[in-house]
């Protein structure tokens, strides 16, 4: 078999960009409850980018192992299932669900060929799953197998978080008084995928981006697509904001710009439901864009994980904070059962890379030049 390996890094070369190295290697035999696949398409996630940084972990120095295959998203064929495995057989194609390890309710403590000790990815000829690793697809789906690869990790993880963020939001303020909230997010392909899933349950939604062609991807999902180059530099650093002045007045001017859009855009209202995944340097502008009853939610920290706030205004605004990881298995599977039934799916770059492009495409994600959904190939044929 052949694999892209990750292997530990020096302590001296946190967040470069690792490299990944092309191997071959033995695959052991499956056990009576596992199953072997050989992957076909996978989608670069965020999580891939992080352990290729060793931010905010050195993932095999936190395995304890001395080199790891990433990538947990994609699309598998079943080519051998255990004695013991059920509900699977070889010939069946399925989504790669990443909750390797999971709480007493299902919920995911640690990922799939990320943090969850003795997993592989599918940046890989072949690997080793157990059955609740992978979701079967219908036999005649209508849509591209590439298209699943992306929604086996983004868009399930949107499913599940807005789920929680919607419920919250409908506690304190129901449907009939208000049928169509503001929902507005900032993030990548995750963001994308719950604010046309808020659309879609009649929610008026905003997207914000800095990047020419991730706003006509918002614009042709259906989504509203918001410059956010109009407001200048809106990025919070809080040393800087103290003591620097420049800085200090040129980021309150960028503020003052977009909370008046968002005002204008609300009716006054402000948002209802704001999507951030990218976190502290945009926190403190979402949360003054945030209406009473209004409901901040994340399942990411794209660019920060530390966030301030005045509890006692928090509680006055009745403002809930949603934090989800990932989903339960059945929300994965209810997932796939809507985006078939719906069309609720994602709009994939058009180039795929071949499985020796990986670097290439690590390289360009983390410059920032590719889509929301970029795809890689394995076994595609």
């Amino acid at each position: 078999m052949k694999a892209w390996f990750l292997y530990p890094g020096t302590g001296t070369d946190i967040g470069e960009l690792a490299e990944l190295v092309q191997e071959d290697f033995d695959l052991r035999d499956i056990s009576s409850a596992e199953v072997l696949a050989e992957p076909l398409f996978g989608c670069w996630e965020g999580n891939m980018q992080h352990a290729l940084s060793r931010k905010p972990v050195d993932i095999c120095k936190q395995r304890g192992e001395p080199r790891v295959i990433i990538g947990n998203t994609g699309v598998v064929r079943v080519l051998e299932v255990g004695s013991g495995v059920e509900g699977l057989k070889p010939g069946d194609v399925g989504i790669i669900f990443c909750a390797s390890v999971v709480d007493a309710w299902g919920y995911p403590e640690k990922a799939m060929a990320y943090d969850a000790p003795g997993t592989m990815g599918c940046l890989a000829t072949r690997m080793i799953l157990r059955p609740h690793e992978i979701i079967r697809l219908p036999d005649d789906t209508r849509h591209s197998l590439p298209q699943w690869a992306a929604f086996s990790g983004r868009y399930v993880t949107a499913w599940s978080n807005w789920l929680q963020a919607h419920g919250s939001f409908r506690l304190q303020v129901p449907r009939e008084e208000l049928p169509s909230p503001h929902v507005w997010g900032w993030g990548g392909g995750t963001t994308l995928a719950e604010l046309d899933l808020a659309r879609r349950h009649g929610c008026t939604t905003v997207m914000l981006s800095g990047n020419d062609r991730r706003l006509e991807l918002i614009r042709k999902t259906g989504v509203t697509a918001l410059d956010r180059r109009q407001f200048g530099e809106l990025s919070y650093d809080e040393r800087r904001f103290v003591t620097d002045a420049a800085y200090r007045r040129s980021y309150l001017e960028a503020e003052g710009r977009f909370l008046e859009e968002v005002e204008r855009r609300t009716a006054g209202t402000k948002v209802q439901i704001f999507i951030d995944y990218i976190g502290t340097p945009v926190f403190r502008a979402t949360l003054k864009a945030l209406g009473r009853q209004g409901v901040i939610t994340s399942a990411g920290w794209k660019e920060g994980m530390v966030l301030s706030l005045l509890r006692a205004s928090e509680c006055i605004a009745r403002h809930q904070h949603v934090n989800t990881h990932y989903a339960r298995y059945p929300q994965g599977v209810e997932a796939v059962a809507y985006a078939e039934a719906e069309g609720w799916m994602p709009e994939v770059d058009e180039r795929i890379y071949g499985f020796d492009e990986v670097p290439e495409l690590a390289r360009r994600f983390s410059e920032g030049d590719v889509g929301f959904y970029p795809i890689f190939s394995i076994n595609a044929r």
